[in-house]
């Protein structure tokens, strides 16, 4: 076959001038460009971001993404799920799916086929919204204040009671503020099955709220749903069991 022919049988990449691609410690593609983003291909992102156009996620395209940055727009075509959008505009066009925690835009347009979950403002609105519900959701805290002023600050909330096994300080004790880096960065390593990433936000979540007592509860049976626990998840599992065990002491 010709060299034309070859060359008409495969799509021709171009990376603009200024294009940044790099690949973390959990083996996670970040993608920075000037201009448009265009997503043809499922995968698991750290972070995509357009810096003066917009990002465009096909139909039949599934993107996991910690992080999504557009100076313009993002247009969901297929599937999202991302830890934080920020765009001038976020849009579900029809049948697709977004699972955002936070977003932050000017304008959001949903067609009457999409469906958008999640949508939080910041992690502090996540735990007050979760907290309301925790009679239905069993395994949250059933212990979280919801009685306090409703408008989310980045101080704490106006007449709210310290949750019983909660840190009044914000840092977490050294050994748990370990565990929970670890815990952090395994829960996005791409060879971490779904089930495992389930167990371990539960510990997570915890943590960050500084909910010990929730802590010391479920992260035996949470570690124990680990399909194939890695070496560093081992060593997360150690400086719990020690902390909590020399807690009771």
């Amino acid at each position: 076959m010709s060299a034309t022919g070859d060359n008409q049988s495969f799509p021709t990449m171009i990376i603009p001038h200024g294009t940044e691609i790099k690949i973390n410690s959990n083996g996670q593609l970040s993608i920075k460009t000037p201009g448009n983003l265009v997503i043809q291909n499922s995968g698991n992102y750290s972070e995509l971001e357009s810096t003066n156009g917009s990002i465009r996620i096909e139909d039949n395209v599934n993107v996991e993404a910690v992080s999504v940055r557009a100076a313009q727009a993002c247009f969901i075509q297929g599937t999202l799920t991302a830890w934080r959008v920020q765009a001038k505009k976020i849009a579900l066009e029809d049948h697709a799916k977004a699972y955002i925690m936070m977003q932050e835009c000017e304008q959001l347009e949903l067609s009457k086929t999409s469906r958008l979950v999640g949508n939080f403002a910041n992690e502090r609105e996540i735990y007050l919204m979760l907290g309301k519900f925790s009679a239905q959701l069993k395994e949250l805290p059933g212990s979280v204040d919801i009685h306090g002023s409703s408008s989310i600050v980045s101080g704490r909330p106006a007449g709210a009671q310290t949750i019983p096994g909660t840190l009044s300080e914000p840092e977490l004790p050294a050994q748990l503020q370990e565990a929970l880096t670890i815990l952090e960065s395994e829960i996005q390593h791409p060879d971490l099955d779904a089930q495992s990433k389930e167990a371990l936000r539960e510990v997570v979540f915890a943590l960050r709220a500084r909910n010990l007592q929730r802590a010391a509860l479920i992260y035996r049976d949470s570690f124990s749903e680990l399909t194939a626990p890695s070496e560093r998840l081992r060593a997360a599992y150690d400086l719990l069991a020690t902390y909590f065990r020399n807690s009771r002491q």
